[in-house]
């Protein structure tokens, strides 16, 4: 009894312990967290500041022409704070570049890398008349899809895009070697497992159907590799064309094959708003 006190309470040791528990709560860390994520590594950070790819960094940094608060470093280790952090490449000031949010609509044929080792056309190629900026293709598509691709240097916001957690949906037109009966539709609507892989689609719907052939509309809320070609494939189904027309409410529109433009501000915004990647 002489751990209560008269209203058979409890002693205030309790609220106490609970002092611990709070300090504890990530909320209480967010300063450190912060200022911890402005640390990256160097070619990290030349990537971050828009100047080249992170793979290509490393190679200047290897080469010794990157320079930290003046002193040149070698060491892929290297950690810097994008804030406070003077570096140079070749003794020039890397500056952070405005951002750049572009789409295009790729056509069948490209391979969706910068330089490719077999010497394959790139989606670069339709990106040449525009000013020599590094920027990276937000996610891919694969040498036989076709569509909407985003091409950004804001770092941030790619990731924010591509994180499975944000579930930003893509929306493919997508057509197959055969009539879309129920059977199939609701198999794709069930899901499959390709490959020990568990892979699903938000929806599925058909566009319209052919003696042949039909047109699908599949969207995702994920990115899995290959994932709706991989799908038909569980149901022996193949795919004759894949076309992105949407991520999120962005749509291709109008935009010709091998085109691109920018974003407005108002279709950046809204895809900030909803990935989380403001």
């Amino acid at each position: 009894m002489r751990n209560r006190n008269a209203r058979g309470q409890r002693p205030p040791a309790r609220s106490a312990g609970r002092g611990p528990g709070r300090a504890g709560k990530p909320k209480l860390k967010a300063a450190p967290e912060a200022a911890a994520g402005k640390r990256v590594t160097l070619a990290r950070a030349l990537s971050k500041l828009g100047f080249c790819s992170r793979t290509q960094g490393e190679d200047l940094v290897r080469a010794g022409r990157v320079s930290v608060d003046g002193n040149i470093t070698t060491d892929l280790e290297t950690w810097v704070d994008l804030d406070t952090a003077n570096i140079t490449v070749d003794g020039r000031p890397v500056v952070a570049e405005d951002h750049v949010y572009l789409m295009l609509n790729k056509p069948r044929g490209l391979v969706t890398t910068r330089h490719d080792p077999q010497g394959r056309a790139t989606v670069y190629d339709c990106l040449k008349h525009l000013p020599d900026r590094h920027i990276s293709p937000v996610g891919r598509l694969d040498k036989a899809s076709e569509g909407l691709l985003l091409f950004t240097n804001d770092t941030r916001f790619a990731d924010a895009l591509l994180d499975p957690g944000t579930h930003v949906s893509k929306t493919y037109h997508v057509q197959i070697d055969g009539p879309a009966d129920d059977t199939l539709i609701q198999g794709l609507r069930a899901g499959v497992v390709h490959d020990g892989e568990r892979l699903s689609a938000r929806r599925v719907d058909v566009l319209r159907q052919g003696e042949k052939n039909a047109w699908l509309e599949i969207v995702l809320d994920e990115g899995k590799n290959r994932q709706i070609r991989r799908m038909l494939e569980a149901h022996q189904v193949e795919c004759l064309r894949l076309v992105r027309v949407a991520i999120g409410d962005l749509t291709l529109g109008n935009l010709a094959k091998g085109e691109s433009r920018n974003l407005t501000e108002a279709e950046v915004l809204a895809l900030k708003r909803l990935s989380g990647g403001s």
